[in-house]
């Protein structure tokens, strides 16, 4: 993801960054400081990576960093709207969990700054990009599908190598971002959103999804392992946990119009990322999460 995201900078820029036409709403869109302010309403911050950016959905939000590519219409902000909640935004496309605690572009300050103690809700969507698990998976294993598009070439030549650093390394550093956005936000509501199905179980879309047809379970069983290692993360520090993997099932990158990722030949950050639908499907699942 986080390559994927950044490659696309370059065509954002293109077609420009934000558009009131484009938000299909009128009015201003939301300030440089991306925040919502009102007297007495729930202050809401959301963390996070591209998914949780929107990353590739427009508009962007006007004036935020362009390598942040985030949206106007992530699902913080769709859940600001509905919810009537003051919203700071800080999520970035490309984000790592350390990314939390040090600046992860020049003027992008850690996103931990934008955390104070007056925080109520905190939503956090992060670890993809940790050990470069989804954008580094998918860059192989297209490779890989160019061999052998019928067989597994990227489970063959890769096998679990992919999948370990889940437990061994990307786990432990959710359970640390999480500890440190309690630190910093003690009587918040946190809560760790899950992210949705990429891939069908058994049979890919190639070449919608360039992935070789038998390497569909492998990056399956990464998805799998990277969500249930979130589970465990949140009930370890006393977090929620947004499972989106039951809800997104039949609406991957494969389902045509009805997916909520968009395929690898999509054009610019759109790919093999949430799409309007998917962000909106998103919220739903936060709001009754906070609903709860």
């Amino acid at each position: 993801m986080r390559g994927l995201g950044l490659l696309a900078v370059a065509a954002t820029l293109a077609t420009g960054c934000s558009s009131d036409d484009a938000a299909g709403s009128p009015g201003p869109p939301p300030t440089s400081a991306e925040t919502q302010t009102a007297d007495n309403r729930t202050d809401y911050v959301n963390l996070g990576d591209s998914f949780s950016a929107g990353t590739g959905v427009q508009p962007l939000v006007e004036d935020s960093p362009i390598l942040c590519l985030r949206s106007s219409k992530n699902f913080a902000h769709i859940v600001a709207a509905e919810e009537d909640l003051s919203l700071t935004d800080v999520s970035c496309g490309g984000a790592e969990t350390a990314d939390f605690r040090n600046a992860q572009h020049e003027g992008v300050p850690p996103q931990l700054d934008a955390l104070t103690a007056d925080a109520d809700i905190v939503t956090v969507m992060i670890g993809g990009n940790d050990k470069g698990t989804y954008g580094r998976t998918i860059e192989l294993c297209s490779r890989a599908a160019d061999t052998n598009p019928l067989g597994s070439p990227c489970t063959d030549r890769y096998g679990r190598s992919l999948i370990e650093p889940v437990a061994t390394d990307i786990y432990p550093a959710i359970r640390q971002a999480l500890r440190d956005v309690k630190a910093k936000a003690p009587d918040a509501k946190v809560l760790l959103v899950g992210y949705p199905w990429l891939m069908p179980p058994t049979v890919g879309c190639y070449p919608e999804m360039k992935l070789a047809v038998g390497d569909a379970p492998m990056i399956r069983e990464l998805q799998t392992s990277l969500n249930e290692y979130g589970r465990r993360a949140a009930e370890d520090e006393g977090v929620r946990f947004v499972d989106m993997l039951p809800v997104s099932v039949g609406h991957d990158a494969c389902a045509g119009p009805q997916r909520w990722i968009e395929p690898m030949t999509a054009q610019g950050p759109a790919r093999v990322h949430p799409n309007e639908r998917g962000q909106a499907a998103i919220a739903e699942q936060v709001r009754k999460a906070l609903a709860n």
